[in-house]
């Protein structure tokens, strides 16, 4: 984590011109090691926690620690981020011994602050389970720097005080059964006082459509093996080959434009009884988890329908192979519907099923993800749609599409045939890329 190789114009460098056409939305933030010496990349040592950019990883920032910070940040924002933001230790620095903990904090959130460093990903460290440090350091965040997110992670119950919280890592071959059942376990929380309590679900992006969560993004257009030749072991090409699916990406953080992330307890939500159940035998490096030996066979299961703020939907399959489905209606009365394939054996499976979801309002913004048979929408019976015109657009696109005529409509019913959502919703995938489709839905 270095200057290098964030503006650099090397051999996978360059990281700040990644998502051209969504990075205005999203904040850059730099994963752990940006504030120790570089010389020392490895843990456990004394300057976890420093908070400080390191200078001999970013050289080219002068100054005392805010201004080094600010230069970073602004030049980060010069290349059309929304913000910048860092991972950080729970815990303080130990070349910092004489520091009053929460003086130590209250000058780098002050630092913070006046560099326009807008996120703080809070992680593992000697505080990492400690709640009473953690809310002490939210609550410094929103009394000097009201513009700080800060995230926290680990335990349940501290979304009831965090900005965001964060669902944690997980191995890509089974991320999704695994991501769902976190978040349905953490639903159930209601967010106190004035944090929002908001979700992030890291780098699953339909899953946060379909369930009104923040997206954490880490897949990245550096394809292939890794600079030593051997294949990427935390994005393998099996499974999903996430790194040839930016346009998800694309479409989810495009789709949170229409309808922002919502905390819990902001709305009603329905979890599934019925679970689902995923698998996958590992094969040579396709995990990040160095203590699984390949022939592992992992495990997961998450419940088959959840939904937030409105009724979980209707399901024509109930067979074993089937796809997670997710629905919510967001504050502003957009409603997200999103089919979540499954890892089963050493295959991806995208099931195509019929879907019925209720709608209360007709002109609401309805975002469509993943493959389907088909999806039902019912209106109230007050709504008669034969004179409306319907559009669908790629929200990887710019050109809504008519599909008046390519729609069913009968009464208060509309039905969707999966043809239509997958062809309009893959309008404009990109080159050698392998998304799901992902639409937005209007009726006027």
């Amino acid at each position: 984590m270095n200057e290098e190789y964030i503006f650099g114009k090397g051999t996978y460098q360059n990281w700040v011109d990644c998502y051209p056409s969504i990075r205005k939305d999203l904040y850059f933030v730099m994963d752990d090691s940006w504030d120790i010496p570089k010389d020392v990349n490895h843990t456990p040592n004394k300057y976890l926690g420093t908070v400080e950019l390191d200078p001999g990883r970013f050289p080219s920032f002068h100054g005392d620690a805010v201004s080094r910070l600010k230069q970073l940040t602004d030049r980060i924002k010069e290349k059309g981020w929304k913000g910048a933001g860092g991972w950080i230790c729970a815990q303080k620095a130990e070349i910092f011994p004489n520091i009053p903990e929460e003086e130590y904090w209250t000058e780098r959130i002050k630092a913070a602050n006046e560099a326009g460093f807008d996120y703080w990903k809070v992680d593992w460290g000697a505080h990492e389970k400690d709640g009473a440090w953690r809310k002490m350091l939210t609550t410094i965040g929103k009394q000097y720097a009201p513009r700080l997110c800060i995230e926290h992670a680990f335990q349940n119950s501290f979304i009831e005080f965090s900005d965001a919280f964060r669902t944690y890592d997980v191995e890509n071959v089974i991320a999704q059964p695994v991501t769902i059942q976190r978040i349905c376990d953490l639903l159930p929380y209601k967010a106190q006082g004035n944090a929002k309590g908001i979700i992030n679900c890291e780098d699953e992006p339909y899953i946060a459509a379909g369930l009104g969560c923040a997206i954490g993004v880490m897949r990245h257009p550096f394809v292939g093996n890794l600079p030593n030749g051997t294949q990427d072991f935390v994005f393998p090409p099996a499974i999903r080959d996430m790194k040839h699916r930016l346009d998800e990406v694309v479409r989810g953080v495009r789709w949170h434009r229409i309808a922002e992330p919502f905390g819990v307890g902001k709305e009603s939500m329905a979890i599934d009884n019925e679970k689902l159940n995923d698998y996958w035998v590992l094969q040579d490096r396709e995990t990040w988890n160095t203590s699984r030996p390949i022939g592992t066979k992992l495990t997961a299961e998450a419940p088959a329908r959840v939904s937030r703020g409105m009724p979980l939907p209707e399901v024509s399959d109930s067979g074993e192979d089937r796809p997670f489905i997710l629905a919510s209606r967001y504050p502003n009365g957009a409603v997200a519907i999103a089919s979540i394939g499954r890892a089963l054996g050493h295959e991806y499976v995208s099931k195509k099923v019929s879907v019925k979801i209720a709608v209360e309002n007709y002109d609401s913004p309805i975002g469509i993800f993943g493959y389907f048979k088909d999806i039902t929408i019912v209106f109230p019976s007050s709504v008669k749609l034969k004179k409306h015109k319907i559009y669908a657009q790629d929200l990887a696109g710019d050109i809504p599409v008519n599909i008046t005529k390519k729609v069913s409509v009968k009464g208060n019913f509309l039905t969707i045939p999966g043809e239509v959502i997958r062809t309009v919703g893959l309008m404009n995938v990109s080159k050698e890329g392998c998304s799901d489709p992902g639409l937005v839905l209007k009726i006027f």
